[in-house]
C-alpha cells in the first residue's frame, strides 16, 4: 500500500542516506510549541525554514524533521530533532551565536506589518518545551536482564574512545529495506509509560518485548523503538511506533487480537517472587499516553504554501 502522508524526508533536499532520523542518531529532542491560531500558516514556514537549515548546515550532525498532532491538539507543532550524539548539540547552541544566516531566521518579521514582528509571537507563552529521548540498551540506568544481553550491546563491544549510545537500529532484525523510521514513515505514533520503581527492569523487558512482537510480525508495516527519557521524570519510556500509514493501526489491533505469541506478552504472570500480576502492575495507572504525530507537508490544516514551496 502506498503512503497517503509524504514522509518526513521530503522536507530536505538532503540525501536520505545522509539523514539522522530515530534509527540511526544517538539522541532526539522533541522540541514542541503551541501555535496561536491567528499565525497559522506563518508558524509552519518558520518551523520548517529552521528546520531545513540546520539539516542542510549540519549534515551528519543533526537532522530535523516537523510534525504536527494528527488527533491532540491543534496547532501544536512538534520538532523532533536527530543528533549523532549528545555532544553534538553543543554545535546547535553555537549556530545561535556564531552562525549569522541562522540568527537571521530568527530575526525575520515573519508576521506580516502591522500584524507582530517576530516568530515569539507566533507561540503561545510558555509552550516551548523539549524532551530528551536516549535510544535504550539492555542495563542502562542500572537495570538488568536476566542473561547476558548486555554484555552483547554496542556500549560494551565498542572499544574506541569515541562516547556514543548505540542507535535503536539495534533493538531489532528488520532488514534495512523494510525499517521503518522518523523520516520515511507515514505516522509517527509516540506513547509514554511512567514504570513503577519495584519493577524498573522487568517493566523495560515487557517494553521491548512488546515492540520485538510488532516488528517481527509487521515488518515493512511497522517499526517499534524504545527510547528513554534522560532528563525528565526518572523511569519514564518511550516507545515510536513508526507506521507506514494510518491505517496500518488497524493491521496493529488485529494482530493483538488474533495472535497466540503476542497475546501471550500480556497475559503471562510476570516477576511471581514479587507477587501475581501481569505486566500491566508494572507502570503507574493512567500514565500511559499516545500521541499520533503527522509528517508536515505543504498545505496541510490548510496552511499557505510558501513561494516555490
Amino acid at each position: 500500500m502506498s503512503t497517503v502522508i509524504p514522509p518526513a524526508l521530503h522536507q530536505s533536499s538532503v540525501p536520505v542516506e545522509k539523514l539522522l532520523h530515530s534509527a540511526n542518531s544517538g539522541m532526539i529532542v522533541e522540541r514542541t510549541a503551541q501555535v496561536r491560531g491567528e499565525y497559522h500558516s506563518e508558524s509552519r514556514k518558520f518551523a520548517r525554514a529552521t528546520a531545513d537549515y540546520i539539516t542542510r548546515t549540519q549534515s551528519g550532525v543533526a537532522s530535523v524533521f516537523v510534525y504536527e498532532e494528527t488527533f491532540g491538539t491543534k496547532d501544536m507543532v512538534h520538532w523532533l530533532i536527530h543528533l549523532h550524539s549528545m555532544d553534538d548539540y553543543e554545535s546547535l547552541v553555537r549556530m545561535g551565536t556564531e552562525d549569522e544566516e541562522y540568527r537571521a531566521l530568527f530575526g525575520r518579521d515573519w508576521i506580516p506589518a502591522g500584524r507582530g514582528g517576530g516568530w515569539a509571537g507566533m507561540f503561545t507563552d510558555g509552550s516551548l518545551r523539549e524532551t530528551v529521548l536516549l535510544p535504550q540498551f539492555w542495563g542502562m540506568y542500572g537495570t538488568r536482564v536476566d542473561d547476558d544481553r548486555e554484555r552483547r550491546t554496542e556500549v560494551f563491544e565498542n572499544d574506541t574512545a569515541e562516547v556514543r549510545l548505540p542507535p535503536a537500529r539495534h533493538q531489532t532484525e528488520q532488514p534495512d529495506d523494510l525499517l521503518l523510521h522518523s523520516a520515511n514513515a507515514g505516522i509517527v505514533l509516540h506513547r509514554t509509560a511512567q514504570i513503577v520503581y519495584d519493577f524498573r527492569s522487568e517493566a523495560r523487558e515487557f517494553a521491548r518485548e512488546a515492540a520485538t512482537a510488532i516488528n517481527d510480525n509487521l515488518a515493512g508495516e511497522a517499526t517499534v523503538l524504545l527510547y528513554e527519557d534522560a532528563f525528565g521524570p526518572m523511569d519514564r519510556i518511550h516507545w515510536l511506533i513508526h507506521l507506514r500509514s494510518l491505517g496500518t493501526y488497524q493491521r496493529l489491533l488485529q494482530l493483538h487480537v488474533r495472535d497466540e505469541s503476542v497475546r501471550e506478552i500480556f497475559f503471562r504472570e510476570r516477576s511471581p517472587e514479587k507477587g501475581p500480576g501481569t505486566w500491566a502492575r508494572m507502570f503507574v495507572q493512567g500514565s500511559f499516553q499516545d500521541t499520533a504525530l503527522t509528517p508536515h507537508h505543504w498545505g496541510l490544516y490548510a496552511t499557505d504554501t510558501p513561494a516555490g514551496g
